[in-house]
């Protein structure tokens, strides 16, 4: 299994975004159907936990990495935190799809804080379909350890 480390050693490629798109936005909707939300937020927790990472900025690297976007962190408290993603894509993929959803990403980001704070988190997305951005609350409570 590939570390973090190893994933920034790969080197730069691109896809073009319509075989991305293609995949994401047409073939999985006909393969998951109604429960594709649900199963796209568990892979990507999935994913986070194959792909393990560290702090914030290996996270930020990570969804530039895998072509997700570009990923900021907004606001941290003692209970939650929001993220900013955003994509010259998403503007089209609202434009095609206006219920997409990017319950992959939730999902992995879920997954990292939880790891990295050892509670159990859970994100939740906010599209911002005119600003072509996706925001992210990302909720814990310090009771619900993962030990």
């Amino acid at each position: 299994m590939p570390s973090s480390e190893a994933l920034t050693e790969l080197p730069a490629e691109t896809v073009p975004s319509f075989g991305y798109e293609l995949i994401r936005e047409d073939l999985l909707l006909d393969l998951l159907g109604k429960d594709t939300a649900d199963i796209l937020y568990w892979a990507g927790k999935r994913l986070a936990r194959k792909y393990p990472l560290s702090s914030t900025d290996e996270l930020v690297d990570f969804f530039q990495q895998a072509g997700w976007g570009k990923l900021d962190k907004l606001s941290e408290d003692q209970k939650e935190m929001e993220l900013e993603l955003s994509s010259p894509l998403f503007a089209s993929r609202f434009k095609k799809n206006p219920q997409t959803t990017f319950q992959l990403e939730a999902g992995f980001i879920a997954q990292q804080i939880e790891q990295k704070k050892e509670v159990v988190c859970e994100a939740f997305e906010h599209p911002r379909k005119k600003g072509g951005k996706v925001l992210f609350t990302v909720k814990w409570d310090k009771k619900d350890s993962t030990e």
